[in-house]
C-alpha cells in the first residue's frame, strides 16, 4: 500500500487516518498532509472533536522517515524537514477542536510528540515508546517542548538520555502521556467511541476554550518549535549522525 493521510466526519466525530508502508515512518509529504487534514477538520463547524489514528496492526508511528534523513545534505533542508514536525504540533495544539489520540502500537520519536500533542490519549498494551534521536546523533529537540509539557521534564530526560530504550505503555500511563490503556485494540476502540460521542454532543465553545487553557504559555511555539527544527537540521549532518543512521536502516 502507498503512504496516505484521510479524514472523514460522522456525527461530529472528525477521524484522521494515516499510513506509510514503512512503520508509519513520516516523510517530509506525510508531515504536510497530516498538517493540511488536522486544519481542514479544525476548521469545519460540522467537526466537534478530532480522533487521530494511524493504519496498520504494528507500529502507530517510527517517527522521521530515515530514507529522507539520510538524503538531506544541507541545513535549510534539514531544518525545513524537521518543522515538518513542528507543523504537526502546532496544528494540533492551535486546532480549536479536541483531540483524542489512539495509539495502537509503538511509538518513537515524533510519534511519541504526536500522543503528547494529543488533548486525551488512549493506548494499547502494545504502544510502548521511545526517543531514539540522541542514538542517531540528533536528539529529540523539536517534540522536546510537547513530550515535557505532558509528562514533566524528569520524565523526558529519562526518555532522551536513555534513548535505545523501549518504555512500557503502563509506564507511559503513569506519567500521563497516555490516559488510558487497554489490552485490545477492540476494547480501546469502544471506549474512544464513547467518550468522542459524550464530547461530539458537548458545548463546541466551551471545549474550545477549555483547550486554549491546556494549552495556555505555548503561544511562542510557532517561532520556538522551528528554531528547534534548526538545532537538528544542523546536527543530521554530521558525520556522526550519516554513519548513526546507516547503522540504523541497515539493521
Amino acid at each position: 500500500m502507498n503512504a496516505y493521510v484521510t479524514s472523514t466526519i460522522e456525527n461530529g466525530i472528525g477521524t484522521i487516518e494515516f499510513f506509510h508502508p514503512q512503520s508509519n515512518s513520516m516523510p517530509s509529504s506525510q508531515l504536510k498532509n497530516l498538517v493540511d487534514e488536522i486544519n481542514k477538520l479544525s476548521q469545519n463547524d460540522d467537526t466537534k472533536v478530532i480522533i487521530l489514528k494511524s493504519a496498520g496492526e504494528k507500529a502507530f508511528c517510527a517517527g522521521a522517515s530515515f530514507d529522507e534523513l539520510i538524503s538531506i545534505k544541507d541545513f535549510e533542508t534539514g531544518k525545513t524537514f524537521f518543522s515538518g514536525f513542528a507543523n504537526v504540533i502546532n496544528a494540533m495544539r492551535k486546532s480549536p477542536k479536541l483531540i483524542i489520540a489512539r495509539i495502537h502500537g509503538k511509538a518513537v520519536g515524533g510519534g511519541v510528540g504526536i500522543a503528547c500533542a494529543a488533548d486525551y490519549t488512549f493506548a494499547t498494551e502494545n504502544a510502548s515508546v521511545k526517543l531514539s534521536e540522541l542514538a542517531v546523533g540528533i536528539g529529540p529537540f523539536v517534540i522536546g517542548p510537547v513530550v515535557e509539557k505532558k509528562i514533566g521534564t524528569s520524565s523526558f530526560a529519562q526518555l532522551a538520555i536513555n534513548a535505545t530504550e523501549f518504555y512500557s505503555a503502563e509506564w507511559a500511563r503513569e506519567k500521563n502521556m497516555y490516559q488510558d490503556v487497554y489490552e485490545t485494540p477492540e476494547e480501546m476502540d469502544a471506549e474512544i467511541q464513547i467518550l468522542a460521542e459524550k464530547l461530539a454532543n458537548s458545548n463546541p465553545e466551551a471545549m474550545s476554550q477549555l483547550k486554549e487553557i491546556f494549552w495556555k504559555g505555548t503561544e511562542h511555539w510557532d517561532n520556538l518549535l522551528v528554531e528547534r527544527a534548526g538545532i537538528s537540521g544542523n546536527l543530521v549532518l554530521s558525520d556522526f549522525t550519516v554513519n548513526a543512521i546507516n547503522q540504523f536502516k541497515h539493521k
